[in-house]
């Protein structure tokens, strides 16, 4: 793969200022982790309480999934002509009162429903955030400000299957979509008062939509871009697989105790972080394409592992455990360096680019979420054999 074609340098920020964007940045890309992930643990108990079985449950999450990409295939382009501040106030907006609604559901196909409108609201938040780092940093830079974010926002993992469990010990699964009405509600206010305009008129783009198709297709038909922006949905769908499965694996057939699952969780995200934090030191030194080879042989490997044990139980729990926790810290080399590669082929149309590969993540994802939700075995090897595949 050739070096990155870099053609704009960016927008200048004062150093004072860059630290508040990127803990910024940072919260607004935790939309999708933190409305996943915190209600992972509520699924047995969802099925429960809404009379439905566990791959109706499950498409809660794949409808999460297809809203988050639809979205940001829309909001993309948006930001690229309109700016970037409306559109995820826009958005933020329609995902706290969809959040709201999530609570109040009757039955899972309401929530399966209110799912998809919940994340074609938070998708603005987690596209634009991404296009906004490529409107303050190029190159190498933005690959280590993007794993500074990826090590920021997986606090927001790390915490929330366990804010998650111990609301349904104190409360029940709809305390979970309040607690993310309230997030949604402080994100909106950081934006209204501290996001500043990454994408000024004289910037922006007066694509029509049939250009933005024409924009989507040269982003496709680009090596570079698009090797780098599957790379990402690939792997990405492989965690989303993980997502979609684990709490019934973990807690259903190997018993563990839903307000533990934060425990196995977590430890992913350590790993996770702990690459992010070395990705962000050796990137400006290494580069972007070594590293996210690394971590795409890291997650093929550890991809085949788990095939191995989930197909024959060697190991039990742990045989589990340290393959997945291998796979989903290598995505710290992949997501962050595959998307700084992708942003720089088209440094102008950042949205669209952004748009393109979130939309991709997401949409490979639901489609991974529902095959292994529409395999009903007490065994963890879809999950695994899932994994294994992407």
């Amino acid at each position: 793969m050739s070096a990155p074609r870099i053609s704009d340098t960016g927008t200048q920020i004062p150093r004072s200022g860059a630290a508040r964007l990127i803990a910024l940045l940072a919260l607004l890309v935790a939309f999708g982790p933190m409305s996943i992930d915190m209600y992972l643990p509520a699924m047995p108990a969802i099925a429960a309480d809404l009379a439905a079985g566990s791959g109706a449950v499950q498409l809660t999450l794949s409808a999460f999934f297809l809203g988050f990409a639809a979205g940001q295939l829309v909001y993309g382009p948006m930001s690229d002509r309109y700016g970037r501040r409306p559109i995820i106030i826009g958005g933020v907006a329609l995902y706290v009162v969809s959040s709201g609604f999530c609570a109040l559901s009757a039955d899972v196909e309401q929530l399966v429903a209110l799912r998809f409108l919940h994340a074609i609201g938070g998708s603005a938040a987690a596209v634009v955030a991404r296009a906004t780092v490529r409107d303050f940093f190029a190159g190498n830079e933005a690959a280590r400000v993007l794993s500074l974010i990826m090590m920021v926002m997986s606090a927001a993992p790390l915490m929330a299957p366990f804010i998650g469990g111990y609301l349904l010990i104190w409360f029940d699964w709809r305390a979970i979509f309040w607690v993310l009405t309230g997030f949604g509600a402080i994100c909106l206010l950081a934006t209204l008062f501290w996001l500043q305009e990454g994408n000024p008129p004289e910037r922006r783009t007066r694509t029509s939509w049939s250009g933005v198709g024409l924009n989507y297709l040269r982003i496709a038909t680009d090596r570079q871009a698009i090797g780098c922006i599957l790379s990402s949905a690939f792997a990405m769908a492989g965690m989303f697989t993980f997502f979609a499965a684990s709490p019934f694996v973990y807690i259903d057939i190997y018993g563990l105790p839903a307000e533990n699952y934060g425990y196995l969780f977590g430890l992913n995200v350590i790993g996770l972080m702990t690459l992010g934090y070395l990705n962000s030191r050796l990137v400006t030194r290494v580069g972007i394409f070594p590293l996210l080879t690394a971590g795409t042989c890291i997650s093929a490997l550890s991809g085949l592992v788990l095939l191995y044990t989930g197909a024959t139980g060697f190991g039990g729990l742990a045989g589990l455990v340290i393959p997945l926790f291998c796979y989903i810290s290598a995505l710290a080399l992949i997501g962050a360096n595959g998307m700084a590669g992708a942003l720089d082929c088209f440094p102008r149309l950042s949205g669209t680019v952004s748009a393109l590969a979130g939309g991709l993540q997401f949409g490979v994802g639901a489609l991974a979420g529902a095959a292994v939700g529409s395999f009903h075995a007490d065994s963890a090897l879809p999950m695994a054999a899932g994994i294994c595949a992407t």
